[in-house]
């Protein structure tokens, strides 16, 4: 069920859980992802940012492939573009076949940000896919962004960017950060403006950021009103793991089996957070014993 993240971020926002968002750059994450949706009876978003899919995850070989993989799973699954901010990302990554898109603009004024949104949402609803963007602005973990409230998300602002923009989700700053935290550290997010943003807004809220936050930040967003958590750095650091480990104990080994290796332990890592964030088990009921009437 190859889908926009509209209506699965709008079910996971009625009924209080969260949908993994992550990031995506070849086939055998597409099948560890995929494939732990389709085990876990959970809806999934495939994320892919520009410089990845410019440097190896070329849209135009990932987007057809994802879709047809998709549309063979019982379970509803997203290709997303993460973080677009330019215009001709944007648009060739419609052209190439995803099904949602998210502007970010936060680095920009208020009404820039405005602008800029409200045009790709046009864009991307006119061609029936979603359009995610940001207000406040997640920055990087090295450059310790997690910290600088000034970046922080304010929710009476958010309330006029989206009605203004008719974005479908909005990403919000509450002290995560993207790439890797220190070691041991683990961030101090703003629950209470969460919260506050959660009932200001009413809609399915993004958490960036989510590699490294610490399983009972990650539960506490859930229970708070955070829909869609993006991971990346602790995907990718599993994958890569996996494959060392691999190599480390059979220098000879396959490069396929080294690839397969990489699969099963994303696999794994991927199960256990649809756990963690509560979408496991949304998509199946228990199965009707009764007479099957003509």
């Amino acid at each position: 069920m190859y889908v926009s993240m509209k209506e699965m971020l709008l079910h996971a926002h009625e009924n209080n859980y969260a949908v993994m968002a992550i990031n995506c750059v070849n086939m055998e994450q597409a099948k560890a992802i995929i494939s732990s949706a389709s085990e876990e009876y959970s809806a999934v978003i495939i994320n892919i940012s520009p410089r990845q899919m410019k440097a190896h995850g070329h849209p135009e070989i990932l987007a057809p492939m994802i879709r047809d993989m998709a549309e063979r799973a019982a379970v509803p699954i997203a290709f997303n573009l993460d973080h677009g901010s330019n215009y001709e990302d944007i648009a060739y990554a419609i052209q190439c076949g995803f099904s949602s898109v998210m502007i970010d603009a936060s680095g920009f004024e208020f009404e820039e940000n405005i602008k800029r949104t409200a045009l790709i949402a046009s864009l991307a609803h006119g061609k029936g896919l979603s359009c995610e963007a940001e207000l406040g602005h997640v920055g990087m973990a090295n450059q310790q962004d997690n910290i600088k409230t000034d970046l922080y998300t304010n929710p009476l602002q958010a309330k006029e960017f989206v009605e203004r923009t008719k974005c479908d989700c909005l990403a919000v700053a509450i002290g995560t950060a993207h790439g890797s935290y220190p070691k041991g550290f683990v961030p101090e997010l703003d629950f209470g403006r969460l919260k506050q943003l959660k009932e200001t807004l009413k809609m399915p809220l993004v958490l960036h950021g989510g590699s490294g936050a610490g399983d009972e930040n990650i539960k506490k967003v859930v229970e708070n009103g955070i829909n869609k958590i993006n991971v990346c750095t602790d995907l990718f650091k599993h994958g890569r793991q996996a494959m060392a480990e691999a190599i480390a104990k059979n220098p000879d080994i396959d490069y396929m089996d080294v690839n397969m290796a990489a699969e099963e332990a994303m696999k794994q890592f991927i199960k256990r957070y649809m756990r963690l964030i509560g979408s496991s088990g949304r998509y199946t009921f228990e199965r009707y014993k009764g007479a099957e009437l003509d």
